[in-house]
């Protein structure tokens, strides 16, 4: 793969994933280490990604407040947050994790909802601070940097004493043997405790990320109730989820 195809695929990573880790992309393009440091180091003096340590991260996931435009496939997302809503009744106490397609749910709740909504990500937080008739819940503990999510064992503790009517899960990535994977530890350890204590769990998902597959384990299919994603329900890459028991939007 010459330089050029290799940083494309690497932004492409990025913009779709959030963040990504150097071994990963070590094993996916069949190159050293070295060469990926120089690509992220590169691609970051050009203002395309944030290096950190151990990777790189999207500018837009990065950001304490997501612009409003610019995100990427944010029509899709937008199309997926239209579903989301439509399962949110007044009265319901409502847990989300955080990511841009969350973000894309929460400017989208119509003014007249009255529910109470649930995050420790504090650009959604900042978001649901704006909506005149719902109550905010800000779950507290050690603040991720990368992620821009309070994660540790209070935030657990906290949300373990909960019992949520929905659930709404941003998802780095899905697929039906390995379930819903993610790249971050500590993140993955907060939505393990959102699913095991909540009613109803729903996983927002653009259509890219489907048939994917992250480094850590969140949970398997079968924990998930609901999938939403921007394809129509009938759409034949949804099929072998439906089969697997998931009901589709």
């Amino acid at each position: 793969m010459l330089k050029k195809e290799r940083q494309a695929y690497i932004l492409h990573q990025v913009n779709l994933h959030n963040k990504v880790l150097s071994s990963s992309l070590c094993t996916e393009i069949k190159v050293s280490e070295d060469t990926i440091r120089r690509d992220l180091q590169e691609l970051a003096e050009e203002g395309k990604v944030i290096k950190v340590h151990g990777g790189a991260l999207s500018h837009s996931f990065n950001d304490v407040s997501l612009p409003l435009n610019g995100v990427y496939s944010q029509n899709q997302k937008k199309t997926i947050a239209q579903k989301a809503i439509s399962l949110i009744n007044n009265g319901m106490f409502v847990l989300t994790s955080g990511g841009t397609t969350i973000m894309e749910l929460a400017r989208s709740l119509p003014p007249q909802l009255k529910a109470t909504f649930i995050s420790g990500s504090i650009p959604v937080i900042l978001e649901y601070m704006y909506h005149p008739n719902i109550e905010v819940i800000l779950i507290g503990d050690k603040i991720s940097k990368n992620s821009k999510i309070t994660v540790g064992s209070e935030a657990i503790a906290k949300i373990k004493q909960m019992k949520p009517d929905l659930c709404f899960l941003g998802t780095n990535a899905i697929d039906v043997k390995h379930g819903i994977t993610d790249n971050d530890w500590e993140v993955v350890q907060l939505k393990k405790a959102m699913i095991e204590s909540s009613k109803k769990v729903i996983c927002l998902s653009i259509a890219e990320k489907i048939n994917t597959v992250q480094p850590i384990r969140v949970c398997g299919i079968d924990e998930i109730d609901i999938l939403i994603t921007e394809l129509n329900e009938n759409d034949p890459v949804l099929r072998p989820y439906k089969d697997a028991g998931l009901k589709v939007l």
